[in-house]
């Protein structure tokens, strides 16, 4: 599971990519990749080594089409490793992505358009020590702006393929949630507390009653 910093790091590489489209950052479940990625190493406490992988780097709309993709990428390193404070972020090298994608404690996020489609990939590993505070308003700051997706979830349910295939309107799916239970609250795919669907001014929302202690270290 994705810790408070690395989350942070996606969600600044999600938000700072030059597609023509936003990207969302999520938790790979597959964190296999083939080809080369770009890496960097941030020496600072906490330390860490991130990479990034474009599946298609024409698509990147920073006006520097025939530019090394290293260079290209390294204004995204500078924001991703913002979070961590002051260190020293080195050039960004290729390496087969295997390796550094496979490393033991690297986190792996998928970059993912609206349609779905994973049109590029980071691993954040976190070195060394890491600060049991919650970081400060200056480290925040320089990443409020980025968006992260949240998402309230009320139940689900495991149907086999043929029961799903049988769903037409008017047919009742039952959740495993009783009715009155608290809905989940998710940050990019993460559990981070719980609340109650509410309306506000006609449409819903959620109001917040419980944020887990940790959270932001899960």
């Amino acid at each position: 599971m994705s810790t408070f910093h690395e989350t942070a790091i996606a969600a600044a590489i999600a938000g700072k990519l030059p597609f023509g489209y936003p990207v969302i950052p999520a938790p790979s479940t597959d964190p296999g990749a083939a080809g080369e990625a770009v890496v960097v190493t941030f020496t600072g406490s906490p330390g860490a080594r991130i990479a990034i992988q474009v599946a298609d780097p024409s698509q990147l709309e920073d006006g520097s089409p025939t530019a090394d993709l290293a260079d290209r990428l390294h204004p995204i390193f500078e924001a991703a490793v913002a979070v961590l404070g002051t260190g020293a972020l080195s050039a960004g090298e290729l390496a087969p992505a295997t390796e550094v994608f496979t490393a033991a404690g690297t986190q792996v996020f998928d970059m993912v358009d609206a349609d779905g489609r994973v049109v590029a990939r980071a691993a954040v590993r976190i070195d060394g020590a890491r600060s049991s505070a919650a970081p400060g308003p200056q480290r925040l700051s320089r990443i409020a702006g980025v968006e992260m997706e949240l998402v309230v979830e009320i139940g689900r349910t495991r149907m086999p393929v043929r029961d799903v295939l049988s769903l037409e309107p008017g047919r009742v799916v039952e959740l495993d949630r009783a009715a009155g239970s608290p809905a989940d609250i998710k940050l990019n795919g993460r559990l981070i507390g719980h609340g109650t669907v509410v309306v506000a001014e006609g449409d819903f929302a959620i109001r917040v009653e419980r944020i887990l202690d940790g959270a932001e270290n899960v």
